[in-house]
């Protein structure tokens, strides 16, 4: 069970450090997490855990959290101020993978230890970016879309559940299916590559539900900035 609890406290920990960049540094801390989270998923992405019983991809949590940003974004400051935090995080995935591409062609010094490691985790971004940044764009817009068009369907305050958890169930299908498929088909097995399809997308759908709370935390935080 360790697996479990830790899981459910890091996720947690990810929606509080989202509320903490959000009551410190307004929208644009916000803007700041999707950069940032955006990078660490894609780094995390490549370790697999045993959780539930099932394999799955760590970095569930981190990128859960940048659809819960969009959705405060979309929720507090409009449409378009979401779409620019997806944008913004499509580049920082974009400039990290081109980066770290050249950092592990540099030749490592005779007593350097870090190159096989550097290249362990970064030589699969190349793959891995391809299938997160299409899974990334199309997903996030989608979520962005549909909060929007469920926010004209459900306009009261306390439906923002229904905003949040409609929008994300379906982004994060889409993005759960076209990210495991292009990073993972011909990598894993068919049963493996079934199993973290299946647990990625329960997992991120669990992070969802356990970051509604704060998104309605968020609907009542005034920034510093702001007031």
């Amino acid at each position: 069970m360790f697996n479990e609890v830790l899981g459910l406290a890091f996720a947690i920990l990810n929606m509080i450090f989202v509320l903490i960049m959000y009551k410190f540094f307004g929208k644009t801390g916000l803007f700041v997490w999707v950069g940032f989270a955006t990078v660490l998923a894609n780094i995390q992405v490549v370790k697999l855990i045993e959780i539930f019983g099932l394999t799955a991809t760590l970095g569930n949590a981190v990128y859960g959290s940048i659809f819960l940003v969009t959705d405060i974004l979309n929720e507090k400051y409009g449409k378009k101020e979401a779409k620019k935090a997806v944008w913004l995080g499509f580049s920082s995935l974009i400039m990290m993978t081109i980066i770290m591409q050249l950092v592990i062609q540099f030749q490592p010094a005779p007593d350097d230890f870090a190159q096989d490691s550097l290249e362990t985790i970064f030589g699969l971004i190349p793959r891995i970016a391809l299938g997160s940044l299409i899974a990334y764009i199309i997903s996030q817009y989608t979520d962005v879309i549909i909060f929007s068009f469920l926010r004209k369907v459900f306009p009261a305050d306390g439906a923002f559940w229904i905003r949040n958890n409609g929008s994300t169930m379906i982004s994060q299908l889409l993005d759960t299916l076209i990210f495991t498929t292009i990073a993972f088909v011909g990598v894993f097995p068919k049963e493996i590559w079934l199993s973290v399809f299946i647990s990625t997308y329960a997992l991120k759908f669990l992070v969802s539900i356990i970051g509604t709370p704060f998104g309605y935390l968020a609907k009542r935080i005034t920034p510093v900035d702001e007031k």
